[in-house]
Protein backbone atom coordinates (compact mmCIF):
# COMPACT_ATOMS: atom_id res chain seq x y z
CA UNK A 1 0.00 0.00 0.00
CA UNK A 2 2.67 2.68 0.94
CA UNK A 3 5.91 3.67 -1.20
CA UNK A 4 9.50 4.33 -1.16
CA UNK A 5 11.02 7.87 -2.17
CA UNK A 6 14.96 8.79 -2.66
CA UNK A 7 16.13 12.23 -0.86
CA UNK A 8 16.29 15.07 -3.70
CA UNK A 9 18.35 17.63 -2.03
CA UNK A 10 17.59 20.16 -4.45
CA UNK A 11 14.14 19.83 -4.06
CA UNK A 12 14.20 19.92 -0.42
CA UNK A 13 16.20 23.12 -0.45
CA UNK A 14 14.08 24.91 -2.59
CA UNK A 15 10.99 23.98 -0.16
CA UNK A 16 13.15 24.87 3.08
CA UNK A 17 15.74 27.42 1.88
CA UNK A 18 16.53 28.56 5.00
CA UNK A 19 18.58 25.10 5.09
CA UNK A 20 20.72 26.13 2.43
CA UNK A 21 23.45 26.47 4.28
CA UNK A 22 23.15 22.54 5.11
CA UNK A 23 25.57 20.02 3.24
CA UNK A 24 24.27 17.43 0.37
CA UNK A 25 25.78 14.44 2.73
CA UNK A 26 24.23 15.90 6.00
CA UNK A 27 20.87 16.71 4.76
CA UNK A 28 21.04 13.01 3.13
CA UNK A 29 22.01 11.91 6.95
CA UNK A 30 19.06 13.84 8.41
CA UNK A 31 16.52 12.26 5.80
CA UNK A 32 17.70 8.72 6.70
CA UNK A 33 17.36 9.22 10.15
CA UNK A 34 13.98 10.88 8.98
CA UNK A 35 13.07 7.56 7.89
CA UNK A 36 13.47 6.00 11.55
CA UNK A 37 10.62 8.10 12.21
CA UNK A 38 8.41 8.01 9.19
CA UNK A 39 8.29 4.39 7.73
CA UNK A 40 9.78 4.42 3.76
CA UNK A 41 9.84 0.96 3.19
CA UNK A 42 6.57 0.72 1.02
CA UNK A 43 4.67 -0.74 4.11
CA UNK A 44 3.80 2.16 5.28
CA UNK A 45 -0.13 4.27 5.10
CA UNK A 46 0.69 6.68 2.85
CA UNK A 47 -0.58 5.72 -0.52
CA UNK A 48 1.71 8.28 -3.17
CA UNK A 49 5.16 9.41 -3.63
CA UNK A 50 4.33 13.17 -3.76
CA UNK A 51 2.46 12.63 -0.27
CA UNK A 52 5.62 10.48 0.69
CA UNK A 53 8.16 12.61 -0.09
CA UNK A 54 6.76 16.01 1.46
CA UNK A 55 5.80 14.08 4.63
CA UNK A 56 9.62 13.17 4.97
CA UNK A 57 11.04 16.57 3.78
CA UNK A 58 9.16 17.94 6.44
CA UNK A 59 10.61 14.82 9.17
CA UNK A 60 14.20 16.14 7.54
CA UNK A 61 13.76 19.70 8.29
CA UNK A 62 12.85 19.07 11.91
CA UNK A 63 15.59 17.15 12.00
CA UNK A 64 17.66 19.53 10.57
CA UNK A 65 16.19 23.18 12.74
CA UNK A 66 16.71 20.81 15.85
CA UNK A 67 20.47 19.98 15.44
CA UNK A 68 20.82 23.91 14.12
CA UNK A 69 19.17 25.19 17.12
CA UNK A 70 21.26 23.30 19.13
CA UNK A 71 24.98 24.02 17.91
CA UNK A 72 23.41 27.72 16.20
CA UNK A 73 23.11 30.63 18.62
CA UNK A 74 26.33 31.97 19.40
CA UNK A 75 25.91 32.45 23.22
CA UNK A 76 22.89 30.87 25.60
CA UNK A 77 21.55 34.55 25.40
CA UNK A 78 21.55 35.37 21.83
CA UNK A 79 17.57 35.88 20.17
CA UNK A 80 16.53 33.35 18.39
CA UNK A 81 14.75 33.16 14.68
CA UNK A 82 10.89 34.53 15.50
CA UNK A 83 10.40 31.46 12.81
CA UNK A 84 11.22 29.27 15.21
CA UNK A 85 8.92 29.93 17.74
CA UNK A 86 6.30 27.12 18.22
CA UNK A 87 3.37 27.11 20.39
CA UNK A 88 0.65 29.46 21.92
CA UNK A 89 1.96 32.86 22.76
CA UNK A 90 1.34 33.08 26.45
CA UNK A 91 3.63 36.49 27.55
CA UNK A 92 4.64 38.97 25.79
CA UNK A 93 5.89 42.36 26.32
CA UNK A 94 7.36 44.98 24.68
CA UNK A 95 10.16 46.55 26.35
CA UNK A 96 13.37 44.84 26.06
CA UNK A 97 11.37 42.22 23.80
CA UNK A 98 9.87 38.93 25.36
CA UNK A 99 7.75 36.63 23.93
CA UNK A 100 7.28 32.97 25.32
CA UNK A 101 5.34 30.42 24.05
CA UNK A 102 3.61 26.97 25.66
CA UNK A 103 2.42 23.95 24.55
CA UNK A 104 -0.06 22.23 25.74
CA UNK A 105 0.10 19.78 29.29
CA UNK A 106 -1.66 16.64 27.62
CA UNK A 107 1.04 16.29 24.38
CA UNK A 108 2.66 12.96 24.14
CA UNK A 109 6.18 12.81 24.32
CA UNK A 110 6.16 11.82 20.71
CA UNK A 111 4.05 15.34 20.26
CA UNK A 112 6.41 17.56 22.37
CA UNK A 113 9.18 16.45 20.53
CA UNK A 114 7.61 16.83 17.15
CA UNK A 115 6.36 20.63 18.73
CA UNK A 116 10.09 21.93 19.38
CA UNK A 117 9.79 22.55 15.58
CA UNK A 118 7.52 24.42 13.37
CA UNK A 119 8.36 21.62 10.66
CA UNK A 120 7.23 18.92 13.22
CA UNK A 121 4.47 20.72 13.99
CA UNK A 122 3.24 21.01 10.63
CA UNK A 123 4.33 16.97 10.23
CA UNK A 124 1.85 16.16 13.03
CA UNK A 125 -0.58 18.25 11.60
CA UNK A 126 0.08 16.79 8.27
CA UNK A 127 0.14 12.74 9.09
CA UNK A 128 -3.55 12.63 11.00
CA UNK A 129 -4.82 10.86 7.84
CA UNK A 130 -2.42 8.15 8.23
CA UNK A 131 -2.64 7.62 12.06
CA UNK A 132 -6.50 6.70 12.22
CA UNK A 133 -7.09 2.95 13.09
CA UNK A 134 -8.21 0.94 9.97
CA UNK A 135 -10.35 -1.75 10.28
CA UNK A 136 -9.57 -5.04 8.59
CA UNK A 137 -12.53 -7.32 8.75
CA UNK A 138 -11.25 -11.43 9.23
CA UNK A 139 -10.81 -13.00 6.26
CA UNK A 140 -13.67 -15.30 5.29
CA UNK A 141 -12.24 -18.74 4.09
CA UNK A 142 -15.61 -19.88 2.65
CA UNK A 143 -19.13 -20.88 4.03
CA UNK A 144 -21.24 -20.16 7.24
CA UNK A 145 -19.41 -20.49 10.75
CA UNK A 146 -15.97 -19.84 8.70
CA UNK A 147 -14.73 -17.68 11.42
CA UNK A 148 -15.44 -20.52 13.94
CA UNK A 149 -12.27 -23.15 14.17
CA UNK A 150 -8.17 -23.12 15.07
CA UNK A 151 -6.82 -20.02 15.81
CA UNK A 152 -3.24 -20.97 15.41
CA UNK A 153 -1.83 -23.69 12.23
CA UNK A 154 -1.71 -27.37 13.89
CA UNK A 155 -4.32 -26.93 15.93
CA UNK A 156 -7.22 -28.85 14.62
CA UNK A 157 -10.63 -29.28 15.38
CA UNK A 158 -11.72 -32.36 16.91
CA UNK A 159 -14.88 -34.34 16.68
CA UNK A 160 -16.08 -36.88 18.60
Amino acid sequence: MGCIVAFNYAAWVARYPEFTSVQKQVAQEYFNEATIYHRNDGGGPVPTAPIQTTLLNMMTAHIAARYAQSQGSPSPGAAQDANSLVGRISDATEGSVTVRAEMPTSLSAYQAWLFQTKYGADYWQATIPFRTMRYLPPRNRGGIGAGIGPLWPGMGVRSS
